[in-house]
Formats: C-alpha cells, sequence, structure tokens
C-alpha cells in the first residue's frame, strides 16, 4: 500500500485504546496489508503467514471486525469516491442505485 492511500485510510480508523492489556500491537497500516492479503488471496485467516508481518490472522480478523463496527469501510467508500470523482476519473453514467443502499420512499 503507498504512502498517499495510507494518508486516506489511517484518519478514517479509530484509536487504539491506550489502557488496553497486552502487548503493543501490530501498527493498523501492517493489519490492514493482513487483512487485504488474506482477501486478495483468498486464503483462510489461521493461513496468514506469520513471517509477512502482518500478525496473526486471529487479530487481523478482529481487526476487521472492529473497524467494520466502527463504521470505517463506509467512509472510506465515500472518501475513495470522492477522490476519484474529483480526479474526473468517476463516470456517474455507470451509476447503479438500488434500495440496498439507498432508502426507497414508500407510495406516492
Amino acid at each position: 500500500m503507498d504512502d498517499d492511500l495510507w494518508a486516506l485510510i489511517e484518519p478514517l480508523l479509530p484509536p487504539w485504546p491506550e489502557k488496553a492489556p497486552g502487548p503493543r500491537p501490530v501498527p493498523d497500516r501492517m493489519r490492514l496489508q493482513g487483512i487485504l492479503y488474506v482477501l486478495h488471496n483468498d486464503v483462510a485467516w489461521q493461513l496468514l503467514p506469520l513471517e509477512l508481518g502482518f500478525g496473526s490472522g486471529q487479530t487481523c480478523w478482529q481487526r476487521l471486525g472492529r473497524w467494520q463496527k466502527a463504521g470505517v469501510f463506509d467512509r472510506l467508500h465515500r472518501v475513495l469516491l470522492a477522490e476519484i470523482d474529483a480526479a474526473g476519473e468517476l463516470d456517474w453514467s455507470r451509476a447503479c442505485v438500488d434500495g440496498s443502499h439507498v432508502r426507497a420512499k414508500k407510495g406516492s
């Protein structure tokens, strides 16, 4: 992941609790790369190679759940769409809206 993309993502992540028990966690950037590795390579979480430095698959999976619950990926989606649109690279004529993303009004 390049520094420009990380600069967009990092502010969206919730801070780690200061008084969290246990050892200092692997940095969020590495956890995100571990999550992306698992998803991109379609491997089981428990098969994430520790030697890559992303931490365990279990903790990457837990971080994914924490971020999902905090709404990180919804916000990231909006930020990335805005960036692509600002660059003139988004073709809105090919956009599709359905009831799973936009609330449909009932009645007339």
